[in-house]
């Protein structure tokens, strides 16, 4: 059985942990975001048990992990502000303003530790000044003096992230004196036998932990040891659990009375311990040398194998119900549906050809064939989609900040978290969303004593909201701040040298804001006054064939409407064609169309053509003149026009023919041959031709100048 035990150990300390840390950066940063959004939700004058005792559980998760795969520093800090959760879920300590301040500060050195640790980051943050902060905090409250006056220790627990191990590990022995203990100590079953000798060898390997001496097993067939230390129940289950799971330990006081006996057990197995928690007077260094010790490579410590036997039931079965999967694949599928989406296109295509009657079965299947391929398509774009929350929760923290900096009191209201957006989009619209929101917080919400003298709540509302309209998604920033000023931004144009005549709209008006280098701001400040940020917005999502709206009204507040397509993928689409060549309109782009004769298009200067539609004059855009299609063969038939609406403007394009509606896959064609003026990109059609998605943006600003 040694030998066995020699070959299990050595196989553990063969196993390259590296494999797994990638899932650990990912949990890990899931449990921040989390820790995050209660720690901003929480009401310190009224905190809930369960919203602590959920933060403490993020930090306990990300210490554990760290302290596994020998991220020293991480397990540090996280052990720190453990120990202030957990005085506060055991009603020890009051929760403070500053404590949730320190603990958000945490969160970020946190995220720098974790992008360091992945190679994304340059040096690791001095956290000594936090790790001081958390520990006067959570011993502020102590009556013990010895204890209160012991707040500069972490002072000499800065240095730990980058000194090794042994000499601080020497420290365990000299906190304040502590009884003696004899203990009993029962693991099992025996098929626990490699976890059950890395408990021993902990007493070995950890100097002033104590001794320990193997004892027969007990009536149960479980592994009893008698251990000699100074450690507490809690310390000790600490440990033990990096090896084995709670429910397998049960440690007897031998000096208690019998009576007292199951009180190990029940507390082992029904609290959430931390490492070394509310052990008075540990230096934190002992216990990241601690942790070293345990994740050292001469230590039998390799919890991934074991620990996955011992886990409850129920967190496997939430883990089996969803899957990792890399954003590479994803594409690779949804580009492999688009493929066939062609196919099955060029398929129907050939298929109207055909006799029904002979082919009838054929016929039968190729019908089935488009409604699965339908069907697949919609699934596979499904996996792409994520809800707008990815999006939205991180500005809370952003807004909290802000408005700390710059004195005013907000609040953050959203909307539609469900909706989703395709991951793409999500990615790219997080800038121009942060800049509206910082925007809205810095320009729009008043200051409280202005608030105030307005007859305004002194809190202002920021208000983030999305929706689905149709084949998009609507994202709306809303404020009730003072609004834009017309006068004052027509003032500021001229300034910047831009033509801005009183005759403007006030939907002109508001999109001067938009302009390259204009601000209204009446000072430069680390938050705005640099005119660079609103043109980048507009820039950004005009780039994902959105639009942006503004609509204000002076000492109300203001509200920015962004209009996006649902993916950047598939999409469905009009077909037209001019001459011989086929285009393609995106469906959500076309109002209508309806047939003229010749004699209703009225030109003007400069040969600038409009069509009444409706007592209304609308520009006319011929697509042949805009490619220059050569036309082969005079069509004696009258054009069609296809009203078009994007930013807010709408053009009637001049076609011969509607085709009909598909869906298309749309292929980059800046990547494949360069970018090309009112187009947005290329699809297949179903003859094998490639045809050109136009860029009704692009359309309706040529028709202005």
């Amino acid at each position: 059985m040694g030998e066995m035990m020699n070959e299990g150990q050595s196989l553990a300390n063969d196993i390259d942990l590296s494999q797994f840390y990638q899932i650990f950066f990912e949990e890990a940063g899931e449990n921040l975001d989390q820790m995050e959004q209660m720690l901003l939700a929480l009401d310190v004058d009224k905190a809930d048990d369960e919203e602590l005792n959920a933060i403490f559980r993020c930090a306990h998760s990300i210490k554990g992990g760290a302290a596994t795969f020998g991220f020293a520093d991480v397990a540090e800090l996280t052990h720190q502000m453990e120990s202030l959760l957990d005085k506060l879920r055991r009603h020890e300590l009051n929760p403070t303003a500053a404590m949730v301040d320190v603990l958000l500060e945490s969160s970020d050195a946190l995220r720098l530790q974790l992008a360091h640790h992945q190679g994304r980051g340059n040096d690791t943050p001095a956290t000594g000044d936090l790790v001081a902060r958390i520990y006067t905090l959570a011993n502020g409250e102590e009556a013990d003096a010895p204890v209160a006056e012991a707040a500069p220790a972490p002072v000499v627990a800065a240095p730990v992230v980058e000194t090794p191990t042994p000499a601080p590990a020497r420290v365990i022995n000299k906190p304040v004196a502590k009884a003696t203990r004899e203990l009993e100590i029962h693991i099992g079953p025996l098929d626990n036998v490699a976890q059950a000798d890395g408990v021993a060898e902990l007493f070995r390997d950890i100097p002033g932990l104590g001794t320990i001496e193997p004892l027969p097993c007990d009536q149960a067939n479980k592994r009893v040891y008698r251990a000699t230390t100074t450690s507490s129940d809690a310390d000790l289950m600490d440990l033990f659990t990096f090896h084995v799971s709670k429910e397998e330990i049960r440690i007897v006081d031998l000096a208690a009375p019998a009576d007292d006996a199951p009180a190990a057990p029940v507390l082992a197995a029904g609290q959430d311990f931390g490492f070394f928690d509310g052990a008075p007077g540990v230096p934190a260094h002992a216990v990241a040398a601690a942790q070293a010790v345990i994740t050292a490579p001469d230590s039998t410590a390799k919890p991934t194998a074991p620990k996955a036997d011992a886990r409850p039931a129920a967190p496997a079965a939430m883990e089996s119900s969803t899957l990792r999967v890399s954003v590479s694949k994803v594409d690779q599928l949804i580009n492999l549906v688009g493929e066939l989406v062609i196919t099955q296109a060029m398929l129907a295509q050939k298929s109207r050809e055909l006799d029904n009657g002979d082919n009838q079965p054929l016929l039968a299947g190729l019908a089935d064939l488009d409604r699965n391929t339908r069907d697949l398509q919609e699934a596979v774009m499904s996996i792409r989609m994520i809800p707008m929350s990815v999006v939205f929760n991180r500005f809370p923290r952003m807004l909290r900040d802000l408005a700390t900096k710059l004195g005013k009191k907000v609040e953050l209201v959203t909307h539609g978290e469900a909706t989703e957006l395709d991951k793409g989009l999500v990615e790219k619209i997080t800038d121009p969303l942060t800049h509206l929101i910082r925007n809205s917080c810095d320009h729009g919400i008043e200051m409280p004593e202005d608030r105030r003298a307005r007859g305004k709540s002194e809190h202002g509302t920021i208000t983030l909201s999305a929706t689905h309209e149709g084949g998009s998604i609507l994202i709306e920033v809303r404020d009730d701040g003072k609004g834009l000023n017309r006068e004052k931004l027509l003032s500021k144009a001229r300034e910047k040298g831009i033509d801005a005549p009183d005759s403007m709209t006030d939907n002109e008006v508001w999109n001067l804001i938009f302009a390259p280098g204009f601000s209204t701001a009446d000072e430069v400040t680390d938050v705005s006054g640099r005119g660079v940020g609103m043109d980048v917005v507009k820039k950004n999502i005009t780039a994902l064939n959105g639009t942006v709206e503004i609509d204000s009204a002076e000492g109300y507040g203001m509200r920015v409407s962004v209009r996006l397509p649902l993916t950047l993928a598939i999409m469905d689409g009009m077909s037209v064609r001019v001459s011989d060549e086929v285009y393609i309109l995106p469906l959500s782009s076309v109002i209508e169309s309806f047939q003229i004769k010749p004699t209703d298009i009225n030109t003007l200067a400069q040969g600038a053509q409009v069509v009444k539609v409706r007592d209304e004059y609308m520009p006319v855009i011929e697509l042949e003149r805009v490619f220059q299609v050569p036309r082969f063969e005079h069509s004696g038939a009258s054009p069609i026009m296809v009203v078009v609406e994007a930013d807010g403007q709408r053009v009637a394009l001049m076609v011969d023919e509607l085709l009909g509606q598909q869906q298309v896959v749309i292929k980059n064609l800046e990547s494949n041959y360069r970018r090309v003026p009112n187009v947005s990109g290329a699809t297949i059609l179903g003859d094998g031709k490639v045809s050109l998605i136009l860029d009704t943006s692009s359309l309706v600003r040529r028709s202005r100048h």
